[in-house]
């Protein structure tokens, strides 16, 4: 028994109770649930000044995370004098040993995870809104199946999203090797083909760790915004089980999609109640340091205004990483709020006369106005 506390107390922070070298730490059910003596809250804070994504200054249209280490600045740390007294380390290097650092020294309530967020590479969805234009592919071509050349249900990647794809693949190839970028120690992707195997072509075939191979989980709440159109209803799970065999699947996650109802969307507010709810749940119950989001524009917008992060936009292709404090804290009662949670949008039978960027569509004949919201979700 004097034994077992020896190593316990070995693997603990000298200077405080924090979490294993290495890992941040994760919270049980009780500890979510009973917080100080009531029910807990997740605070997320994004810590700023390590990535070029989370300075202002940076332009989101043209930035390119492959061109810039993937956004890391070149700074010094405050266990630089420690860990690289000769300078000899990269700067990934330096930064993973500070965020240990961090993660070792803080409280049982506290920790710290760098976020690897990409947006899926150029779907077939994205090509055809851009050749449509947006007012006209939100209330015509958007909610069809396809165009009779292509089909956007679920969208697959055109030619241009398979090389964004080789692309950041290459990104990383080089990154692991030369910059000594930490591989994530989990990954994670939206259930929706596009970004399921954008994650797959990027990260598969990579030289990994032994102890941090590339194992997906599929997490239904990391799905785009769920609007009308057909490139929002996921596929089965037979169909993506047999597509990508290697992925993994949350436990829970239905056969059929049960969130695309293709008559109403899903309202922002509903969109950012799903966000805090899953990223609550990777906080909670993985213990990495280092995690791979595969998604999509919408969601990744969510997942930033969740963490606390300023808005900063990706085009196909493109990512964002992000270190974030996570503070487990009980939970301040507030009143409750009811908000929308599905709501209709009206729809052009037939191609529109005109698609006006910021004015909508003029459709060529009657406009099918589609039933008043009908759900609403409570938040708390």
């Amino acid at each position: 028994m004097l034994a077992t506390s020896i190593v316990v107390l070995l693997s603990l922070s000298s200077t405080g109770l924090g979490w294993e070298w290495g890992k941040s730490g994760k919270w049980d059910h009780k500890q979510r649930t009973n917080c100080h003596g009531g029910e807990s809250n997740i605070n997320y804070t994004t810590i700023s000044g390590f990535f070029q994504q989370d300075d202002p200054a940076t332009n989101p249209k043209t930035f390119d995370y492959t061109e810039a280490n993937y956004g890391l600045i070149n700074r010094s740390y405050p266990t630089d004098d420690k860990f690289d007294p000769n300078g000899e380390k990269t700067q990934w290097e330096r930064f993973a040993y500070y965020v240990n650092t961090l993660n070792r020294d803080s409280g049982k309530n506290t920790q710290y995870k760098v976020l690897f967020m990409g947006r899926h590479g150029e779907g077939y969805h994205n090509a055809a809104e851009s050749y449509y234009g947006t007012p006209a592919w939100n209330c015509y071509w958007g909610p069809l199946e396809g165009n009779g050349t292509v089909v956007w249900r679920d969208a697959k990647l055109t030619k241009d999203g398979l090389a964004q794809c080789t692309k950041a693949n290459a990104f990383w190839k080089h990154a692991l090797v030369t910059e000594k970028i930490p591989a994530p120690q989990s990954y994670y992707s939206s259930p929706l083909i596009r970004s399921a195997t954008t994650a797959n072509l990027t990260f598969a075939d990579l030289d990994l760790p032994v102890d941090r191979p590339f194992v997906p989980t599929v997490k239904e709440f990391l799905r785009e915004g769920i609007s009308m159109r057909t490139c929002d209803e996921r596929s089965n799970k037979t169909y993506i089980q047999s597509l990508l065999p290697g992925f993994k699947f949350e436990e829970g996650f239905t056969e059929d999609d049960e969130l695309w109802k293709g008559y109403e969307g899903e309202t922002t507010e509903a969109q950012w109640k799903r966000t805090k709810t899953v990223l609550d749940d990777i906080f909670s119950n993985d213990d990495s340091t280092w995690i791979s989001i595969t998604s999509h524009s919408g969601q990744i917008r969510a997942n930033l205004r969740t963490l606390g992060h300023i808005e900063f936009s990706l085009s196909t292709g493109q990512a964002i990483p992000a270190l974030i404090k996570a503070v487990n804290q009980r939970k301040v009662d507030t009143p409750t709020t009811t908000v929308q949670s599905w709501v209709a949008e009206a729809t052009c039978l037939a191609p529109p006369v005109t698609s006006i960027s910021g004015q909508g569509c003029v459709c060529s004949s009657a406009t099918t106005t589609l039933a008043a919201p009908t759900a609403t979700t409570t938040l708390v």
